[in-house]
Protein backbone atom coordinates (compact mmCIF):
# COMPACT_ATOMS: atom_id res chain seq x y z
CA UNK A 1 0.00 0.00 0.00
CA UNK A 2 2.89 2.37 0.80
CA UNK A 3 4.84 1.77 -2.36
CA UNK A 4 1.22 2.34 -4.32
CA UNK A 5 0.83 5.81 -2.43
CA UNK A 6 4.66 6.60 -3.18
CA UNK A 7 4.30 5.92 -7.09
CA UNK A 8 1.02 8.11 -7.13
CA UNK A 9 2.86 10.83 -5.29
CA UNK A 10 5.61 10.61 -7.76
CA UNK A 11 2.84 11.01 -10.66
CA UNK A 12 0.90 13.75 -9.29
CA UNK A 13 4.40 16.00 -8.78
CA UNK A 14 5.44 14.69 -12.21
CA UNK A 15 2.65 16.62 -13.38
CA UNK A 16 4.27 19.99 -12.80
CA UNK A 17 7.93 20.60 -13.82
CA UNK A 18 10.10 20.51 -11.00
CA UNK A 19 12.05 24.07 -10.71
CA UNK A 20 15.64 23.74 -10.12
CA UNK A 21 16.76 25.66 -6.92
CA UNK A 22 20.42 26.91 -5.51
CA UNK A 23 20.99 27.03 -2.14
CA UNK A 24 21.41 30.28 -2.82
CA UNK A 25 18.00 31.23 -4.65
CA UNK A 26 16.18 29.34 -1.72
CA UNK A 27 17.77 31.57 0.59
CA UNK A 28 16.33 34.13 -1.06
CA UNK A 29 13.09 33.36 -1.64
CA UNK A 30 12.53 32.30 2.44
CA UNK A 31 13.73 35.82 2.81
CA UNK A 32 10.90 36.81 0.80
CA UNK A 33 8.41 34.18 1.77
CA UNK A 34 8.47 33.14 5.19
CA UNK A 35 5.41 33.76 7.63
CA UNK A 36 7.72 34.27 10.25
CA UNK A 37 10.06 37.45 8.44
CA UNK A 38 6.21 38.55 7.47
CA UNK A 39 5.09 38.99 11.27
CA UNK A 40 8.44 40.43 11.78
CA UNK A 41 8.13 42.74 9.72
CA UNK A 42 4.68 43.56 10.93
CA UNK A 43 6.40 44.20 14.23
CA UNK A 44 8.72 46.46 12.79
CA UNK A 45 5.25 48.56 11.64
CA UNK A 46 4.07 48.35 15.03
CA UNK A 47 7.30 49.94 16.48
CA UNK A 48 6.76 52.42 13.90
CA UNK A 49 3.46 53.47 14.63
CA UNK A 50 4.73 53.54 18.27
CA UNK A 51 6.91 56.06 17.58
CA UNK A 52 4.63 58.34 15.93
CA UNK A 53 2.25 57.70 19.00
CA UNK A 54 4.80 58.62 21.35
CA UNK A 55 5.72 61.94 19.16
CA UNK A 56 2.41 63.03 19.20
CA UNK A 57 2.42 63.93 23.05
CA UNK A 58 4.23 67.08 21.82
CA UNK A 59 1.56 68.49 19.80
CA UNK A 60 -1.88 70.31 20.94
CA UNK A 61 -4.84 68.01 21.30
CA UNK A 62 -8.11 69.06 19.66
CA UNK A 63 -11.40 68.24 20.28
CA UNK A 64 -14.86 68.96 18.84
CA UNK A 65 -18.11 67.64 21.09
CA UNK A 66 -22.06 67.96 20.13
CA UNK A 67 -24.35 67.06 22.93
CA UNK A 68 -27.77 67.53 23.40
CA UNK A 69 -29.73 68.00 26.93
CA UNK A 70 -33.02 68.38 28.34
CA UNK A 71 -34.28 69.44 31.96
CA UNK A 72 -36.08 71.48 34.49
CA UNK A 73 -33.07 71.54 37.05
CA UNK A 74 -33.30 74.97 38.25
CA UNK A 75 -29.91 75.45 38.00
CA UNK A 76 -28.93 74.12 34.44
CA UNK A 77 -32.27 76.09 33.08
CA UNK A 78 -30.97 79.43 34.53
CA UNK A 79 -27.58 78.91 33.30
CA UNK A 80 -28.33 77.68 29.99
CA UNK A 81 -30.89 80.38 29.15
CA UNK A 82 -28.38 82.44 29.97
CA UNK A 83 -25.70 80.43 27.89
CA UNK A 84 -28.46 80.86 25.23
CA UNK A 85 -28.88 84.39 25.33
CA UNK A 86 -32.24 84.12 26.30
CA UNK A 87 -32.58 85.37 29.93
CA UNK A 88 -35.52 87.82 30.38
CA UNK A 89 -36.82 89.56 33.18
CA UNK A 90 -39.48 87.33 33.44
CA UNK A 91 -37.17 84.66 34.40
CA UNK A 92 -36.37 86.47 37.44
CA UNK A 93 -39.90 85.53 38.57
CA UNK A 94 -39.75 83.52 41.90
CA UNK A 95 -41.74 81.08 40.46
CA UNK A 96 -39.95 80.69 37.29
CA UNK A 97 -36.77 80.24 39.41
CA UNK A 98 -38.07 77.64 41.58
CA UNK A 99 -40.04 75.60 39.18
CA UNK A 100 -38.78 76.42 35.47
CA UNK A 101 -40.26 74.73 32.33
CA UNK A 102 -37.79 72.03 30.83
CA UNK A 103 -35.10 73.62 28.76
CA UNK A 104 -33.02 71.88 26.08
CA UNK A 105 -29.76 72.81 24.93
CA UNK A 106 -27.93 71.81 21.68
CA UNK A 107 -24.28 72.34 22.62
CA UNK A 108 -21.56 72.32 20.43
CA UNK A 109 -18.04 72.64 22.02
CA UNK A 110 -14.46 72.65 20.89
CA UNK A 111 -11.55 72.53 22.74
CA UNK A 112 -7.87 72.73 22.58
CA UNK A 113 -4.82 71.69 25.16
CA UNK A 114 -0.99 71.33 24.91
CA UNK A 115 1.48 70.66 27.34
CA UNK A 116 3.70 72.98 28.22
CA UNK A 117 5.93 70.75 30.82
CA UNK A 118 5.71 67.11 31.68
CA UNK A 119 8.93 66.53 33.20
CA UNK A 120 10.19 65.21 29.76
CA UNK A 121 7.46 62.26 29.81
CA UNK A 122 6.65 62.48 26.41
CA UNK A 123 10.50 62.87 25.65
CA UNK A 124 11.50 59.98 27.61
CA UNK A 125 8.11 58.11 25.64
CA UNK A 126 9.52 58.83 22.41
CA UNK A 127 13.13 57.58 23.44
CA UNK A 128 11.24 54.22 24.84
CA UNK A 129 9.53 53.70 21.75
CA UNK A 130 12.70 54.61 19.59
CA UNK A 131 14.47 51.60 21.50
CA UNK A 132 11.32 49.43 20.86
CA UNK A 133 11.59 49.94 17.10
CA UNK A 134 15.29 49.24 17.53
CA UNK A 135 14.31 45.61 19.27
CA UNK A 136 11.89 45.01 16.54
CA UNK A 137 14.40 45.68 13.80
CA UNK A 138 17.07 43.49 16.05
CA UNK A 139 14.00 40.84 16.45
CA UNK A 140 13.50 40.75 12.48
CA UNK A 141 17.62 40.31 12.02
CA UNK A 142 17.63 37.26 14.46
CA UNK A 143 14.77 35.62 12.70
CA UNK A 144 16.06 36.05 9.44
CA UNK A 145 18.95 34.54 10.56
CA UNK A 146 17.32 31.82 11.83
CA UNK A 147 15.06 31.09 8.75
CA UNK A 148 18.26 30.85 6.65
CA UNK A 149 20.06 28.02 9.08
CA UNK A 150 16.12 26.49 8.98
CA UNK A 151 17.00 27.09 4.83
CA UNK A 152 20.37 25.24 5.18
CA UNK A 153 19.20 22.73 7.50
CA UNK A 154 16.08 21.42 5.33
CA UNK A 155 18.29 21.99 2.01
CA UNK A 156 20.72 19.51 2.84
CA UNK A 157 18.28 17.56 4.42
CA UNK A 158 16.49 17.39 1.16
CA UNK A 159 19.13 16.53 -0.50
CA UNK A 160 20.58 13.70 2.07
CA UNK A 161 17.05 12.05 2.04
CA UNK A 162 17.92 12.04 -1.81
CA UNK A 163 21.16 10.79 -1.88
CA UNK A 164 19.75 8.19 0.62
CA UNK A 165 17.07 6.94 -1.80
CA UNK A 166 20.00 6.64 -4.26
CA UNK A 167 22.22 5.15 -1.84
CA UNK A 168 19.00 2.14 -1.14
CA UNK A 169 18.89 1.53 -4.30
CA UNK A 170 22.31 0.96 -5.64
CA UNK A 171 22.46 -1.31 -1.96
CA UNK A 172 19.22 -3.08 -3.47
CA UNK A 173 20.68 -3.65 -7.13
CA UNK A 174 23.28 -4.98 -5.38
CA UNK A 175 21.69 -7.29 -3.58
CA UNK A 176 20.02 -8.43 -6.93
CA UNK A 177 23.33 -8.95 -8.38
CA UNK A 178 24.25 -11.29 -5.66
CA UNK A 179 21.16 -13.48 -5.32
CA UNK A 180 21.37 -14.04 -9.32
CA UNK A 181 25.03 -14.59 -8.26
CA UNK A 182 23.69 -16.79 -5.55
CA UNK A 183 20.78 -18.85 -7.60
CA UNK A 184 23.82 -19.69 -10.62
CA UNK A 185 25.93 -21.09 -7.89
CA UNK A 186 23.24 -23.13 -6.40
CA UNK A 187 22.03 -24.11 -9.59
CA UNK A 188 25.60 -25.05 -10.60
CA UNK A 189 25.63 -27.49 -7.06
CA UNK A 190 28.21 -25.12 -5.62
CA UNK A 191 25.98 -23.91 -2.39
CA UNK A 192 23.14 -24.89 -0.96
CA UNK A 193 19.41 -23.57 -0.75
CA UNK A 194 19.95 -21.32 2.14
CA UNK A 195 22.65 -19.18 0.48
CA UNK A 196 19.97 -18.20 -1.67
CA UNK A 197 16.98 -17.57 1.11
CA UNK A 198 19.73 -15.46 2.61
CA UNK A 199 20.05 -13.43 0.01
CA UNK A 200 16.16 -13.26 -0.40
CA UNK A 201 15.53 -12.39 3.50
CA UNK A 202 18.42 -9.46 2.88
CA UNK A 203 17.53 -8.47 -0.27
CA UNK A 204 13.77 -7.96 1.26
CA UNK A 205 15.23 -5.57 4.42
CA UNK A 206 17.06 -3.93 1.88
CA UNK A 207 13.67 -3.15 -0.50
CA UNK A 208 11.98 -2.11 3.11
CA UNK A 209 14.97 0.48 3.95
CA UNK A 210 14.36 1.76 0.21
CA UNK A 211 10.88 2.30 0.88
CA UNK A 212 11.65 4.22 4.32
CA UNK A 213 14.14 6.35 2.45
CA UNK A 214 11.47 7.36 -0.80
CA UNK A 215 9.23 8.14 1.97
CA UNK A 216 11.74 10.37 3.70
CA UNK A 217 12.80 12.03 0.94
CA UNK A 218 8.90 13.08 0.62
CA UNK A 219 8.76 14.59 3.74
CA UNK A 220 12.29 16.22 3.62
CA UNK A 221 11.06 18.16 0.50
CA UNK A 222 7.94 19.22 1.95
CA UNK A 223 10.10 20.70 5.20
CA UNK A 224 11.81 22.51 2.62
CA UNK A 225 9.16 23.85 1.31
CA UNK A 226 8.11 24.63 4.52
CA UNK A 227 11.15 26.80 5.38
CA UNK A 228 10.59 28.87 2.15
CA UNK A 229 7.12 29.72 3.15
CA UNK A 230 5.72 28.08 -0.07
CA UNK A 231 3.27 24.90 -0.89
CA UNK A 232 4.46 21.70 0.96
CA UNK A 233 4.06 19.82 -2.46
CA UNK A 234 6.09 22.05 -5.13
CA UNK A 235 8.03 20.09 -7.12
CA UNK A 236 12.19 21.02 -7.05
CA UNK A 237 15.10 19.80 -8.07
CA UNK A 238 18.14 20.48 -5.78
CA UNK A 239 21.33 21.70 -7.76
CA UNK A 240 23.86 22.65 -5.25
CA UNK A 241 25.00 19.63 -4.27
CA UNK A 242 25.93 17.72 -0.79
CA UNK A 243 29.53 18.43 -1.05
CA UNK A 244 32.22 19.88 1.80
CA UNK A 245 31.69 23.66 2.73
CA UNK A 246 34.72 25.77 2.80
CA UNK A 247 36.87 26.34 6.23
CA UNK A 248 35.68 30.11 7.79
CA UNK A 249 38.11 32.37 7.19
CA UNK A 250 38.72 33.35 10.48
CA UNK A 251 39.42 31.42 14.08
CA UNK A 252 37.10 30.64 16.61
CA UNK A 253 38.59 33.79 19.11
CA UNK A 254 37.30 35.82 16.26
CA UNK A 255 34.30 34.93 15.65
CA UNK A 256 33.45 34.85 19.62
CA UNK A 257 34.65 38.83 18.88
CA UNK A 258 32.36 38.81 16.24
CA UNK A 259 29.68 37.59 17.51
CA UNK A 260 29.56 39.81 20.41
CA UNK A 261 29.14 42.53 17.93
CA UNK A 262 26.92 41.16 15.41
CA UNK A 263 24.34 38.68 17.29
CA UNK A 264 20.68 40.32 17.59
CA UNK A 265 19.86 38.76 20.71
CA UNK A 266 23.16 40.38 22.15
CA UNK A 267 22.12 43.82 20.53
CA UNK A 268 18.03 43.20 21.76
CA UNK A 269 19.44 42.32 25.54
CA UNK A 270 21.52 45.66 25.14
CA UNK A 271 18.43 47.09 24.09
CA UNK A 272 16.26 46.26 26.72
CA UNK A 273 18.87 47.36 29.21
CA UNK A 274 18.41 50.53 27.66
CA UNK A 275 14.37 50.58 27.42
CA UNK A 276 14.39 49.39 31.09
CA UNK A 277 16.28 53.06 31.72
CA UNK A 278 14.12 55.09 29.91
CA UNK A 279 10.88 53.11 32.16
CA UNK A 280 13.02 54.21 35.18
CA UNK A 281 12.78 57.78 34.17
CA UNK A 282 9.40 57.51 33.41
CA UNK A 283 8.37 56.46 36.58
CA UNK A 284 10.50 58.98 38.34
CA UNK A 285 8.89 62.13 36.18
CA UNK A 286 5.18 61.24 37.62
CA UNK A 287 6.59 62.67 40.79
CA UNK A 288 6.99 66.18 39.18
CA UNK A 289 3.63 68.32 38.16
CA UNK A 290 2.51 68.56 33.85
CA UNK A 291 1.27 72.32 33.27
CA UNK A 292 -0.92 72.67 30.16
CA UNK A 293 -2.54 75.71 27.99
CA UNK A 294 -6.29 75.23 26.91
CA UNK A 295 -8.60 76.97 25.86
CA UNK A 296 -12.41 76.25 24.54
CA UNK A 297 -15.35 77.49 22.27
CA UNK A 298 -18.96 76.37 23.34
CA UNK A 299 -22.16 77.20 21.20
CA UNK A 300 -25.57 76.97 23.30
CA UNK A 301 -28.67 76.74 21.01
CA UNK A 302 -32.62 76.16 22.03
CA UNK A 303 -32.30 73.94 18.34
CA UNK A 304 -29.90 72.45 16.40
CA UNK A 305 -30.13 74.87 13.44
CA UNK A 306 -30.46 78.25 15.18
CA UNK A 307 -28.26 80.74 16.26
CA UNK A 308 -27.56 80.28 20.22
CA UNK A 309 -25.10 81.95 22.86
CA UNK A 310 -21.23 81.68 22.04
CA UNK A 311 -18.06 81.91 24.64
CA UNK A 312 -14.86 81.20 24.90
CA UNK A 313 -12.55 80.28 27.44
CA UNK A 314 -8.76 79.83 27.85
CA UNK A 315 -6.03 79.25 30.94
CA UNK A 316 -2.98 77.52 32.27
CA UNK A 317 -3.55 74.42 34.51
CA UNK A 318 -1.29 72.56 36.81
CA UNK A 319 -1.66 68.60 38.04
CA UNK A 320 0.51 68.17 40.30
CA UNK A 321 -0.17 63.93 41.74
CA UNK A 322 0.94 64.43 45.29
CA UNK A 323 -0.15 61.18 46.59
CA UNK A 324 -1.47 58.16 44.66
CA UNK A 325 -1.58 55.48 47.29
CA UNK A 326 2.14 54.62 46.63
CA UNK A 327 1.51 54.01 43.01
CA UNK A 328 4.53 55.84 42.03
CA UNK A 329 6.73 54.39 44.74
CA UNK A 330 5.58 51.00 43.76
CA UNK A 331 6.17 52.01 39.71
CA UNK A 332 9.78 53.60 40.06
CA UNK A 333 10.46 50.01 42.52
CA UNK A 334 9.28 48.21 39.40
CA UNK A 335 11.49 49.81 36.93
CA UNK A 336 14.65 49.50 39.67
CA UNK A 337 13.89 45.95 39.38
CA UNK A 338 12.93 45.32 35.81
CA UNK A 339 16.64 46.87 35.31
CA UNK A 340 17.82 44.98 37.07
CA UNK A 341 16.62 41.60 35.53
CA UNK A 342 17.62 43.07 32.34
CA UNK A 343 21.28 43.54 33.37
CA UNK A 344 21.34 40.15 34.47
CA UNK A 345 19.68 38.98 31.42
CA UNK A 346 22.57 40.45 29.17
CA UNK A 347 25.21 38.67 31.27
CA UNK A 348 23.31 35.43 30.64
CA UNK A 349 22.47 36.33 26.78
CA UNK A 350 26.42 36.54 26.54
CA UNK A 351 27.44 33.70 27.80
CA UNK A 352 24.84 31.66 25.97
CA UNK A 353 25.83 33.27 22.87
CA UNK A 354 29.72 32.25 23.17
CA UNK A 355 28.95 28.85 24.30
CA UNK A 356 26.66 28.53 21.32
CA UNK A 357 29.69 29.93 19.05
CA UNK A 358 31.73 27.30 20.99
CA UNK A 359 29.62 24.39 20.29
CA UNK A 360 28.97 25.39 16.54
CA UNK A 361 32.77 25.66 16.38
CA UNK A 362 33.51 22.14 17.56
CA UNK A 363 30.64 20.73 15.55
CA UNK A 364 32.10 22.09 12.41
CA UNK A 365 35.48 20.83 13.40
CA UNK A 366 34.77 17.41 14.20
CA UNK A 367 32.28 16.94 11.23
CA UNK A 368 35.07 17.89 9.15
CA UNK A 369 37.90 15.53 10.52
CA UNK A 370 34.87 13.10 10.45
CA UNK A 371 34.83 13.17 6.82
CA UNK A 372 38.45 11.63 5.84
CA UNK A 373 37.42 8.82 7.97
CA UNK A 374 34.00 8.24 6.17
CA UNK A 375 35.81 8.22 3.21
CA UNK A 376 38.26 5.96 3.84
CA UNK A 377 35.95 3.46 5.29
CA UNK A 378 34.07 3.54 1.56
CA UNK A 379 37.04 2.93 -0.15
CA UNK A 380 37.97 0.07 2.46
CA UNK A 381 34.52 -1.25 2.54
CA UNK A 382 34.64 -1.77 -1.29
CA UNK A 383 37.86 -3.17 -1.39
CA UNK A 384 37.07 -5.54 1.53
CA UNK A 385 33.40 -6.53 -0.43
CA UNK A 386 35.44 -7.16 -3.86
CA UNK A 387 37.98 -9.46 -1.93
CA UNK A 388 35.20 -11.38 0.23
CA UNK A 389 32.62 -11.67 -3.56
CA UNK A 390 35.76 -13.07 -5.28
CA UNK A 391 36.58 -15.46 -2.54
CA UNK A 392 32.67 -16.45 -2.38
CA UNK A 393 32.44 -17.18 -5.64
CA UNK A 394 35.23 -19.53 -5.14
CA UNK A 395 33.39 -21.34 -2.48
CA UNK A 396 36.36 -19.65 0.03
CA UNK A 397 34.12 -17.69 1.83
CA UNK A 398 30.11 -18.61 2.89
CA UNK A 399 27.22 -16.03 2.34
CA UNK A 400 27.16 -14.93 5.55
CA UNK A 401 30.56 -12.69 4.75
CA UNK A 402 29.24 -11.39 1.45
CA UNK A 403 26.30 -9.98 2.96
CA UNK A 404 28.34 -8.77 6.06
CA UNK A 405 30.71 -6.99 3.45
CA UNK A 406 27.37 -5.57 1.76
CA UNK A 407 25.93 -4.01 4.82
CA UNK A 408 28.97 -2.19 6.08
CA UNK A 409 29.42 -0.39 2.31
CA UNK A 410 26.15 0.67 2.38
CA UNK A 411 26.53 1.87 6.42
CA UNK A 412 29.85 3.55 5.28
CA UNK A 413 27.20 5.59 2.44
CA UNK A 414 25.12 6.28 4.76
CA UNK A 415 27.89 7.77 7.10
CA UNK A 416 29.50 9.67 4.81
CA UNK A 417 26.37 11.40 3.85
CA UNK A 418 25.35 12.09 7.57
CA UNK A 419 28.72 13.15 7.77
CA UNK A 420 28.59 15.52 4.86
CA UNK A 421 25.02 16.91 6.07
CA UNK A 422 26.28 17.46 9.61
CA UNK A 423 29.86 19.16 8.01
CA UNK A 424 27.20 21.66 6.02
CA UNK A 425 25.04 22.27 8.68
CA UNK A 426 27.65 23.02 11.12
CA UNK A 427 29.15 25.58 8.93
CA UNK A 428 25.96 27.24 8.75
CA UNK A 429 25.87 27.40 12.02
CA UNK A 430 28.89 28.48 12.70
CA UNK A 431 27.53 31.48 10.80
CA UNK A 432 24.53 31.34 12.62
CA UNK A 433 26.37 31.74 15.56
CA UNK A 434 28.26 34.80 15.12
CA UNK A 435 25.39 36.44 14.11
CA UNK A 436 26.95 37.06 10.24
CA UNK A 437 24.67 34.18 8.53
CA UNK A 438 23.14 36.38 5.63
CA UNK A 439 22.62 35.55 1.88
CA UNK A 440 26.49 36.72 1.23
CA UNK A 441 27.76 34.33 3.65
CA UNK A 442 30.05 31.54 2.25
CA UNK A 443 27.93 28.88 4.22
CA UNK A 444 25.22 29.44 1.45
CA UNK A 445 27.49 28.81 -1.53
Amino acid sequence: MRTILSILFLLAAGSAPAQELTLTEAARLALESNPALEAAGAGEQAAEAGVRIAQSGRLPRLSWEESYTRSNNPVFAFGTLLNQRRFSEANFAIANLNNPSSVQNFQSLVQVQQTLFDAQRTKRAIAAARIQKALSEAETRRRESDVLLAVVQTYFGANLAKAGLETATEALRSADADLERAQNMFDAGLTTEADVLAVRTHRAALEQERIQAAGDAQVALAALNDALGLPLDTPRTLSTPLAEASAPADDLASRITKARAERADLEQANLSIDLAAENAKQAEAARLPQVFAQGGFEADRARFVDQGGGNWIAGVAMRWDLWKGGETRARIDQASAARTQAQAEQRRALSAAELDMRQAWTAWETATERLDVATAAIAQAEEALRIIRNRYEAGLDDVTSLLRAENALTTARFQLLATLYSQRVARARVDHAAGVLTLSSEALL
